[in-house]
């Protein structure tokens, strides 16, 4: 109400540039003439107020609009409104709840999805191609790469519909490639998405770079390996500093053999015996006062430990990890993605819900660095306790984000609107987008006919005959 009433205070006070009405009869073709005053008709369209001045007899003296127009009559703020959700990472309905609660007019949900398929969507991968290719031209004179791989679902287990394959370089810690793959794509097998998303980066990547090495996130985690058995309630207290001396062998060791060596001295080193016949611990001086509790030599815990430490199975792997690689980073970006592209959102299409904000992701990380690999960080950090371990840590606050990249892309849309012979009533399919390859459930969905006859609601049918 508050806003209709500042549109009737605005209509009372505009001032006409026309005394009468100057419309004609499309007979006789002579003016109406209608004088002053007029009637006024404020309506609501999308995001915009319509302002309508009209004489005793209809017709249309003078209208005004609270925005500008493009070509065919397009709002320029429902254009702006359904550019800049997708470009900041919100999605429709939140900001269309937002405006209803605020009573507040929006742009139409058909509108916005085609605005961004036809205008922002190519935009956005162009920008990502323009950088890629910086990217990828700083590397080539680099020479040979370490690539990280990792994917992302849309959702855990197996009802994830996208996947997102992200790799990186290992030193500069750029973002080197990203492919989304759909369940469809697998024949709707959702379990070898991240196969495939491999499969695709590799075929792709070894053109354009020299790569040397590929590390992939590796599922099983060092703490997985510890059970809950009795008597082993303290390897939960050493639980941390294990998985830091595994990451320590990692580092240090060159050879499987030096691993072996200083990874067999934590079964030392957590009884207290820092120096042995074979060998001694590589760690400083301690602290003579200690919190935390020595395990003793033949407990039930200390043998358990034994069993995890030198696990044959496990020690396989080793030689995976000597080289030191770490995807920490690669998963931070992929957590980034969920500013753009939440897991819990329903995805709309594939070409706009789940690469374009992907892309969005990458160019804001990409765009927030200083130097290639090296996160923008304050001069000071905050203290957080972590609620899993009950410690307190020193954190390095990050640099806000600099989005001064949006005005760019901004820009290029509204130049591509310009200079386009207006949006297209239905959205066409894209070439790549997996619903070419049917429904997600590969069942061809009958009609609403057939489904009323063959589906009773539970407590609708008949009473079963009593005996």
């Amino acid at each position: 109400m508050l806003f209709l009433h500042s549109r009737w205070q605005l209509a009372e006070y505009l001032v006409l540039p026309v005394n009468m009405c100057n419309a004609k009869d499309s007979h006789t073709k002579v003016e109406c003439g209608a004088p002053r005053p007029f009637e006024v008709n404020i309506k609501s369209r999308g995001t915009a107020a319509i302002l309508e001045w009209l004489c005793p007899h209809g017709h249309t003296v003078w209208k005004w609009s609270s925005q500008p127009t493009f070509k065919y009559g397009m709002l320029a703020g429902d254009f702006m409104l359904a550019c800049n959700i997708l470009l900041s990472g919100n999605n429709y309905a939140k900001i269309s709840l937002l405006f209803k609660f605020m009573k507040m007019g929006m742009v139409d949900r058909s509108s916005f999805f085609r605005i961004q398929d036809t205008y922002c969507v190519d935009t956005i991968k162009d920008f990502w191609n323009d950088k890629r290719a910086e990217i990828i031209t700083k590397l080539q004179s680099k020479g040979p790469i370490v690539a990280l791989g990792d994917a992302r679902m849309d959702s855990p287990g197996f009802c994830a519909q996208y996947c997102t394959y992200t790799t990186m370089e290992n030193e500069s810690k750029q973002i080197i490639y990203m492919v989304n793959i759909d369940k469809r794509d697998t024949m709707r097998n959702s379990v070898v998405m991240e196969k495939e998303g491999f499969i695709r980066t590799f075929d792709t990547l070894p053109g354009e770079l020299s790569v040397t090495e590929i590390y992939a996130d590796a599922h099983a985690q060092i703490s997985a390996l510890f059970r809950q058995q009795n008597g082993c309630a303290i390897l939960r207290i050493w639980n941390k500093d294990i998985c830091n001396h595994f990451w320590y062998c990692c580092k240090t060791a060159d050879t499987y053999e030096e691993f072996i060596d200083i990874w067999m001295a934590l079964l030392h080193h957590v009884t207290g015996e820092h120096t042995w016949a074979l060998g001694e611990c590589q760690h400083g001086p301690l602290v003579e006062r200690r919190e935390k509790e020595w395990i003793e030599s033949g407990s039930v815990a200390h043998d358990r430990l034994t069993e995890i430490i030198l696990d044959g199975h496990w020690l396989k792997g080793v030689p995976k990890y000597l080289r030191f690689r770490s995807t920490a980073e690669l998963e931070s970006f992929h957590n980034h993605i969920l500013m753009y592209a939440s897991k819990a959102l329903q995805l709309f299409t594939a070409s706009i819900a789940t690469f374009g904000p992907c892309l969005l992701a990458w160019i804001i990380t990409t765009m927030s660095t200083d130097k290639p690999g090296e996160k923008l960080m304050a001069q000071y950090s905050t203290k957080r306790c972590t609620t899993k371990s009950r410690k307190w840590s020193l954190y390095s606050v990050k640099v806000e984000k600099d989005y001064s990249y949006i005005v760019d892309l901004q820009n290029t849309i509204v130049r591509q609107r310009l200079s386009s012979e207006g949006m297209p009533r239905r959205r066409t399919r894209r070439p790549d987008d997996p619903h070419q390859h049917g429904v997600l459930s590969g069942v061809p969905a009958p009609t609403t006919e057939e489904l009323l006859q063959i589906q009773v609601s539970r407590g609708i049918g008949q009473s079963l005959p009593k005996d």
